[in-house]
């Protein structure tokens, strides 16, 4: 059986092109799944369903990677499950289709391209925060994470690569600031500060 899976980052952008994109690849409209989240969200409901949904000789359709996958270890875990399953993963528009070796092939090399983009945000920002440095740049505006730093952070904090003081430090910025980016449905709450005894 097929089925189909989309999704849209908030709720005023349109699903249709991704439907019709599914549509015509052969999904029946009743096994099309959409989600409307962003990509740093830990909870996809549809997706979590459509996972459940999937048995042995099913293909899973999407129209790219991006709309499937929060991070590149969720996307390596994921495509390692479905062949586990025997389920066949096909991305209409990237012309990825893992029922052959070429298709395979190409996720493979597409899952270590997004782990590069990954590692080179991490390098320009340290560099952009060694040039500020070396100029004498501090102070200033409250610091702030870019949308893709901000994307980084939850990929990181989600995969349990960094804590969010290891984070913090990485892009130059207090804890409180990484923790005002981060899904606030995964991030454990802050344990309070100890009392320090009365002195006598």
């Amino acid at each position: 059986m097929l089925f189909g899976y989309a999704r849209v980052s908030t709720a005023d952008q349109n699903p249709d092109h991704q439907i019709d994109a599914l549509l015509r690849a052969g999904v029946a409209r009743e096994n099309i799944h959409i989600d409307k989240a962003s990509g740093v969200k830990a909870s996809w409901p549809k997706l979590d369903l459509v996972l459940q949904l999937l048995r042995e000789g099913d293909r899973l359709k999407v129209t790219r990677l991006d709309r499937l996958s929060r991070s590149v270890h969720h996307l390596i875990d994921l495509g390692a499950d479905l062949r586990e399953q025997k389920i066949g993963l096909h991305v209409i528009e990237q012309g990825i289709d893992t029922d052959t070796a070429e298709g395979r092939a190409m996720f493979g090399m597409l899952s270590v391209l997004a782990e590069l983009r990954r590692e080179l945000i991490i390098a320009s920002t340290l560099d952009g925060l060694a040039a500020a440095r070396a100029r004498g740049r501090v102070g200033g505006r409250r610091p702030r994470l870019t949308p893709e730093q901000a994307a980084l952070a939850q990929e990181l904090y989600d995969a349990r690569v960094k804590t969010v003081q290891q984070i913090a430090d990485l892009f130059g910025v207090p804890r409180s600031t990484v923790y005002g980016h981060l899904d606030k449905d995964t991030t454990a709450p802050r344990q309070p500060k100890k009392k320090m005894p009365a002195k006598a």
